[in-house]
């Protein structure tokens, strides 16, 4: 009977049925991306540097690229998305003090992918990367050859009284652009410092790109701070702040529309079960007068609204999906994953929200009078 019922008023049942599809496609589409947008977020974030850093602690505990390994221990490596230890001393180039860094320069570029490099980085020793403030005061291009010198305060005459420093020949590789202080440094690999400064794990400061949303940070700071006395984590606000804010601002359109969505669907089916109802005042008023009760006329209307709140559950799964990964691939460039459990949500929203919408119009089906939409039959 119900089957007969919508196939009768496949007009009508169609328009409703399009009302569901449409409220569920974006159910779907949205709920997915507001679970997907944290990672995508988070990874466009990113490019904007690290989010947390490590610095000594002071006092007695120390600080060394041992304790900063266990400290990123901790973290794991499905979160860490790099790390770069940096130690900063003054080196000679042309008989000039130059900042010099040094860093492990895979580190280095995952925690700063917006450095511009002219170029390459360096991947051997003996190679350097140079600031472009350094580069334009030095007068430095690519390939150039460059000696580096450590003179440290410790540096003792010789026989002769002649000082006796460390040096290296370093070969330029890339000229290095951020738009920031970064460019006045040079930057050699950790080895390289060891081997003209000494003092092998020794650190200044780790920078740290870790996947996470702000709360999540925040815990795991605290936690490498109890671990490990002698690092005092901090997050980066510029980053970690901004990311906040946009996710919330954006988590907030996204629940927004899809109630504004879902309250249209329901005014699109309650006034289609609405119609539907009135004509067939007449079909209801001779089915009660045959015998029907009122239980079983509202239970064919419901049953016509859950059949079609499930069918566009469906369909509206399937179209969300691709509505999300289009957004994606437009915003992110990144495709998304399909969550199955969107699958049974989608579909009990969609019978939810249709059984709502269609409750008013049963309810007013059940009370139609025999007697008088019957009068003169």
């Amino acid at each position: 009977m119900i089957a007969a019922s919508l196939m009768r008023r496949r007009s009508r049942i169609l328009v409703a049925l399009l009302a569901i599809v449409v409220g569920a496609t974006v159910l779907s589409g949205l709920v997915t991306i507001y679970v997907d947008v944290p990672r995508q977020m988070g990874a466009e974030f990113r490019n904007y540097g690290a989010n947390m850093i490590f610095l000594p602690a002071g006092g007695d505990q120390p600080y060394t690229t041992q304790t900063v390994s266990e400290a990123l221990a901790m973290i794991g490596e499905e979160r860490l998305v790099g790390a770069a230890p940096y130690r900063y001393e003054i080196m000679q180039i042309h008989e000039q003090p130059i900042e010099t860094a040094g860093t492990d320069m895979a580190g280095a570029m995952r925690t700063s992918p917006y450095w511009y490099v002219n170029g390459s980085w360096p991947d051997e020793s003996g190679e350097m990367l140079a600031g472009r403030e350094i580069a334009e005061l030095l007068a430095l291009s690519v390939g150039d050859t460059v000696t580096m010198v450590y003179k440290s305060e410790e540096d003792t005459a010789d026989a002769r009284g002649v000082v006796e420093s460390p040096e290296m020949e370093m070969t330029v590789t890339g000229i290095m652009e951020s738009g920031g202080s970064e460019e006045g440094y040079v930057y050699i690999s950790m080895e390289d410092m060891v081997a003209l400064c000494g003092q092998e794990g020794r650190l200044d400061v780790t920078e740290l790109s870790v996947s996470g949303e702000r709360d999540a940070l925040i815990r795991l700071s605290e936690e490498i701070a109890a671990a490990q006395p002698g690092i005092a984590p901090r997050l980066v606000k510029r980053v970690t702040e901004s990311e906040a804010t946009v996710l919330t601002k954006l988590q907030a359109l996204v629940l927004l529309v899809t109630s504004v969505v879902l309250i249209l669907t329901m005014i699109c089916v309650a006034t289609t079960m609405t119609a539907v109802v009135t004509e067939r005042r007449r079909e209801i008023g001779l089915r009660k007068a045959l015998g029907a009760s009122d239980k079983g006329v509202a239970a064919e209307f419901m049953g016509e609204g859950f059949i079609l709140g499930a069918a566009g559950g469906l369909i509206g799964v399937v179209l969300g999906f691709l509505f999300a990964q289009a957004v994606s691939m437009q915003v992110f460039s990144a495709s998304i994953t399909f969550q199955l459990w969107l699958v049974p949500l989608t579909v009990f929203a969609s019978v939810l929200v249709t059984g709502l919408a269609s409750f008013w119009p049963v309810k007013s089906a059940s009370k139609v009078d025999a007697a008088l939409v019957l009068k003169g039959e």
